[in-house]
């Protein structure tokens, strides 16, 4: 766990921390989705041969999630030469479709009618652990491959010693994602998807994440298997006693985890912040071993006449209509779990209640003397800054590959889909206002202030407003503002950057603690921020927001805002 996750909590303490971030959730959503995917592709010139795969969403049922799917139709632009429809061995529906020598911009739309459904209910399961027996077709799910390897040294080792003393499943199975949970980082674009990359240096994406635990969880006899989807941005709110959690999702390609229990059957979890369900908002696409293994869906190949090269122009834009929207969802934090946010549906079973430990060192106090006495002359640089910069979302896709071909004289590509998705909140919607929190682990004279921003249109000026914390992990007292940003000044790039919000002189040095940067503006801007999901370096509720009707910032959003904090320090 990053030690300034809990600086707020210990700034003048040291030994080891007893915090949890556990959340026992109960409720449901209820929503009848109108879903579109529409995929553009401009084939190079010299294509010979355009392959594009599709896999049909079925409806699916487990204790926690339905997905009832109606109304599936699929539309080319252009008549392909070929179609093949079959099933695959993981009872994928998939659909290829070819063109010969194509030379016109093709367009596929896909639309499905959805009735999703989460239902969170107490869970009864007494399935022991290990587990002894299992259906031949649901061992296939205790594969170790190369993005998921389960027989490696160290993920049995470690999965080993996190279900020692294990007596069920689910004990085993909460034992796992919670060393998971605390264990990793999320990263939108990472250097690999696979186990091994996350469990050495604990950062990933959502393949990452389902990779790690799907190995960690079949290295001790548990079959997992990977989830490709999509999820939808429609937040969602979960109320707790100490306030409002605003859930949100990029919308866009998603990878999850179900795992299967011999008294339950396939489970869904999300290993990036939900156990036993996934919200409604998911819809489900392809099952298989890894995402090498769920590769159909959204693949693009080709080959080339000799003497040119050269790849296709690739979009794919999602649109999803919520017709029906029901959501009562209910949580209350626990005093057992993982540090980093994590939501149960209660569970009847036998399973530990342990408490994760974090080890961190003192911080210093300092006196207003020694504030007044001190030289700032060393440059200070600190945040959540890890964002793609410049990079635009519709047209991104993944590299192009060689793969075997057909003929040996043809050189055949190929790209898949790929998780890059745009994780941005509109930030300068008329009434609402967002801040977000950062830590200073020493005095600092502040410079300036970055955020990660991506301007769309509009006029006005932007501005940050630099709060103390209140003590209760919101904005408190006043202390200056920053210089004003006109929006005209601002780049129209094609994605996400860094955009500088100067202090003045008339910005105090600040001393170590907790403090906020909430965004103001005038006029009509319309601006996007960027996110991580999670909270890569400070406390579970250090991004907020408040509307016209609130009286105090009492709502908290489950993810953290890109910035970046530009400083002296002595």
């Amino acid at each position: 766990m990053d030690l300034k996750r809990i600086f707020f909590i210990t700034l003048f303490f040291g030994g080891t921390v007893l915090f949890a971030e556990n959340y026992l959730i109960n409720g449901g959503q209820e929503s009848q989705i109108n879903y579109l995917m529409v995929q553009k592709i401009e084939p190079a010139r010299g294509t010979k041969k355009l392959l594009m795969s599709y896999v049909v969403p079925t409806s699916f049922g487990s204790p926690t999630y339905q997905q009832r799917i109606s109304k599936y139709n699929i539309i080319f632009s252009e008549r392909p030469n070929s179609r093949r429809d079959y099933i695959d061995d993981r009872g994928n529906k998939i659909v290829r479709v070819v063109w010969n020598r194509p030379r016109k911009p093709i367009e596929t739309t896909i639309s499905i009618q959805a009735q999703n459904t989460t239902s969170l209910k107490a869970l009864e399961t007494m399935a022991s652990f290990p587990i002894r027996s299992m259906p031949v077709e649901i061992q296939a799910y205790l594969a170790s491959t190369s993005q998921t390897p389960a027989n490696d040294p160290m993920i049995l080792s470690t999965a080993r010693k996190l279900t020692r003393d294990s007596e069920t499943v689910f004990d085993a199975v909460q034992n796992i994602l919670a060393w998971v949970v605390d264990h990793m980082t999320y990263v939108l674009i990472p250097q690999q998807y696979d186990a091994m990359y996350s469990f050495q240096t604990g950062k990933g994406n959502c393949q990452n994440y389902s990779h790690l635990s799907a190995s960690l969880m079949r290295a001790v006899g548990i079959p997992a298997r990977i989830v490709n989807g999509v999820t939808l941005k429609e937040p969602y709110e979960i109320e707790t006693p100490r306030g409002t959690f605003t859930m949100k999702m990029a919308q866009g390609r998603h990878s999850w985890i179900e795992v299967w229990f011999p008294d339950l059957g396939w489970v869904p979890f999300d290993p990036q912040q939900t156990a036993l369900y996934v919200s409604n908002r998911f819809i489900r696409i392809e099952v298989g071993v890894d995402n090498d293994d769920t590769s159909n869906d959204g693949l693009v190949r080709w080959s080339m006449s000799r003497g040119y090269r050269g790849k296709p122009g690739f979009e794919e834009l999602i649109h999803a209509d919520f017709k029906r929207d029901q959501v009562k969802l209910l949580a209350e934090r626990q005093d057992w779990g993982p540090a980093k946010l994590l939501f149960y549906p209660e569970v009847q079973s036998e399973y530990t209640r342990s408490l994760a430990q974090v080890q961190y060192s003192a911080v210093q106090t300092v006196s207003p003397q020694e504030m007044n006495n001190a030289s700032f002359n060393h440059k200070s640089v600190t945040g959540n800054l890890e964002f793609p910069e410049n990079i635009s979302f519709i047209e991104t896709r993944g590299p192009a590959t060689s793969v075997e071909s057909e003929n040996p004289e043809d050189e055949e590509l190929e790209m898949r889909k790929n998780f890059l998705v745009e994780t941005a909140e509109y930030v300068t919607t008329q009434g609402t206002q967002y801040a977000q929190t950062f830590i200073l682990n020493e005095p600092t004279k502040l410079e300036s202030a970055a955020l990660a921003l991506h301007k769309f249109g509009g006029s006005g000026q932007l501005w940050l407003e630099l709060y103390k914390d209140d003590g209760n992990g919101k904005p408190g007292e006043y202390i200056s503002t920053s210089e004003y940003m006109p929006v005209k000044r601002m780049p129209q790039s094609q994605g996400y950057s860094w955009i500088d919000f100067a202090f003045g002189n008339g910005t105090p040095p600040l001393s170590p603690g907790r403090y906020w940067l909430a965004l103001g503006f005038t006029g009509s801007p319309v601006i996007n921020w960027f996110y991580t999901y999670g909270k890569s370096v400070g406390p579970i509720d250090g991004t907020r927001y408040k509307t016209l009707f609130d009286d105090t910032w009492n709502r908290s959003l489950t993810f953290e805002f890109n910035y970046r904090i530009t400083g002296l320090t002595p």
